[in-house]
């Protein structure tokens, strides 16, 4: 039987989402609890692979077994047994076939910028000492819907069958004297997100020109794009997928 599980996670203390060798990431700790709990050993496979310090306000991932369950239940007890940093929302039966990253449909990723020193959110956002353009920088979010090859904003060497992303949504807005930056495709590069907002951010300062993206991204070279913010203040927030998914 294959399951989804819902969570969410504060990334500080993990190296990502993905298992790796001699460091703490996110999916290990899950794996652990569940294999604790269902007496075999799980592997789960999740919608993305979030990197070193990122947040995920609602994650999936989904996993194979035959033990028989509660589902509230296990959702119960791994709350309790995993860290205060990890919090599983569901779990729930899905088609054999269902795939927590091939079937997802969009992606939505929240970026927090602080306008002002708070020393409550300095792990949770970017604080930018600088005035910004903000209509210059939303007015460059629309180039971006111009092209779907965002090579110039991926991490250099990554092995991907393409570059192309669907974007379906790229906007600034305040909020609590933050600036937010939300931005929705059908799929992002390693290292995507970050790129893209700190190309905006140069822009927002006058280094760049709203313009100078066209050539940034016609170039598909990364180190024409801007520097890549920090990911403390990184959050996918949202995945949606096809209604029909659930049994």
């Amino acid at each position: 039987m294959r399951y989804f599980i819902e969570l969410s996670y504060n990334g500080t203390a993990y190296f990502g989402w993905q298992k790796q060798p001699k460091v703490i990431s996110v999916q290990e700790v899950i794996e652990r609890g569940l294999s604790l709990l269902l007496k075999e050993t799980v592997t789960i496979m999740g919608a993305g692979r979030t990197d070193t310090g990122v947040h995920a306000k609602q994650m999936f991932a989904h996993f194979d077994t035959d033990v028989v369950f509660n589902e509230a239940d296990l959702v119960f007890k791994l709350n309790s047994f995993l860290p205060k940093d990890i919090a599983i929302q569901s779990v729930f039966k899905v088609k054999p076939d269902a795939h927590a990253r091939f079937n997802a449909l969009s992606r939505t990723y929240l970026y927090r910028i602080s306008m002002q020193k708070n020393v409550f959110n300095f792990d949770n956002a970017y604080f930018v000492k600088q005035v910004l353009d903000v209509e210059k920088m939303q007015e460059a979010s629309k180039i971006l819907f111009q092209y779907t090859d965002f090579q110039c904003f991926s991490k250099v060497n990554t092995d991907v069958k393409t570059f192309n992303c669907e974007l379906m949504q790229a906007d600034w807005f305040f909020e609590n004297n933050e600036l937010h930056f939300v931005i929705k495709a059908d799929r992002f590069l390693r290292n995507m997100v970050r790129a893209i907002v700190g190309t905006m951010v140069q822009i927002g300062l006058g280094k760049l020109q709203v313009d100078d993206l066209h050539h940034i991204i016609k170039s598909k070279n990364r180190s024409e794009a801007g520097f890549s913010v920090p990911a403390h203040a990184l959050y996918l927030t949202k995945i949606e997928y096809p209604n029909d998914i659930k049994l």
